[in-house]
């Protein structure tokens, strides 16, 4: 299959990519202090500058005590902070490329010690209770209202500083994902109980975002079925549920899923070979973002057991023909572009054989 389906124009309403490729988002922990220094700008510019499309940037935190997990992790509040990302727009936009802020809020994953506050334990949907002392705090509404809040004044700041969109970061076991699960969401109230009800939190929190910024501002929604904890969780066992499951987020201000899996190429369901993207798309009608192991041989978690593991580039085919076959509408890749700004473009020229491969080295450095 040709490689050029990936390098055609994709638009949404005001959103108009030059190409298929994003750039997914990737936690680096290089900015001290939660501010972008200039490292990161030339980061994502050149990655926009080599035929990437759209850049999701690397998670965000919203401004809430309790939002951020781990060291060196970007900030999407305060002047300083947003400054930084101002400079990170202008350098994709010179570059013909879109970008848009990942939004995040890490949840119970946040542990005592934590920046900037070390006092602040997790927040989640539940409380947990170690050794006698609170290592989540259960939220109270009040606290709902406010990460809400948070979410919707990061997505207003996106708005102001230039960004084309945002994405909220529903997946993987981190805070809006926590409340959809029964084992972390133990809740008797509205925000508890049944599927739909664990999804309320996530359902108002985009209505928030929406109202925030208005009807033609993209919203993306990264969700995953497969956890950090647990690789073989799944949430819905099967396409019916799925559809009563995104619906509804679809139906308050939703614009594009992008569906996280290990493997882009598995099937979601038994009796079809559609990936979860494809079914999400099917069962919507919404533009969805396919990922998972593009373009590299082995997956991102051989790497942290056998730490000298090497990926070697591997072959776009699959990927292609279902592009072509419009299971879904947009690729992000991960890895291969975090080794290689250039991959893209080398793809784009049939350049595979100077592909860099990707070892854990190239998570020391903004490459």
């Amino acid at each position: 299959m040709p490689a050029q389906a990936l390098f055609t124009p994709f638009k949404l309403g005001a959103l108009e990519l030059p190409t298929r490729v994003v750039m997914a988002p990737m936690t680096r922990t290089f900015c001290p202090g939660g501010v972008p220094h200039a490292q990161v700008v030339e980061y994502y510019r050149r990655r926009a500058a080599a035929d990437v499309g759209l850049i999701i940037t690397e998670g965000t935190t919203v401004d809430h005590p309790a939002a951020n997990g781990y060291p060196n992790v970007p900030r999407f509040h305060g002047e300083d902070a947003l400054a930084g990302w101002k400079k990170v727009v202008d350098a994709v936009h010179a570059e013909g490329g879109r970008i848009v802020p990942q939004l995040w809020h890490v949840g119970s994953v946040r542990r005592l010690g934590t920046e900037p506050d070390a006092s602040v334990p997790g927040y989640g949907p539940s409380e947990k209770l170690k050794d006698g002392q609170v290592v989540v705090h259960g939220m109270s509404h009040a606290d709902i209202r406010d990460v809400i809040e948070a979410f919707a004044q990061a997505a207003r700041d996106a708005k102001a500083i230039g960004m084309d969109g945002v994405e909220i970061h529903g997946a993987h076991g981190y805070l809006i994902d926590q409340f959809f699960w029964a084992t972390s969401n133990q809740r008797s109230d509205e925000y508890g109980g049944d599927l739909a009800g664990r999804s309320r939190f996530a359902i108002e929190l985009v209505q928030a975002v929406r109202a925030a910024v208005g009807p033609d501002f993209p919203i993306i929604l990264r969700f995953s079925q497969w956890k950090q904890q647990d690789y073989s969780a799944r949430l819905v066992d099967n396409a019916e549920a799925l559809g009563e499951f995104l619906r509804p987020l679809a139906d308050a201000g939703v614009d594009i899923f992008h569906c996280s899996t290990r493997r882009f190429w598995e099937p979601e369901f038994e009796g079809s070979d559609l990936n979860l993207a494809g079914w999400a798309r099917l069962l919507t009608g919404k533009p969805t973002i396919t990922v998972g192991s593009v373009g590299l041989d082995g997956e991102f978690l051989q790497f942290m057991v056998d730490t000298d593991k090497v990926a070697q580039p591997a072959s776009l085919e699959k990927l292609l023909q279902r592009l072509g076959d419009q299971e879904f509408d947009l690729v992000a890749v991960g890895r291969a572009l975090l080794v290689d700004a250039q991959w893209a473009a080398k793809v784009r020229e049939g350049r595979e054989q100077d592909i860099l491969p990707f070892s854990r080295e190239a998570l020391t450095s903004l490459a």
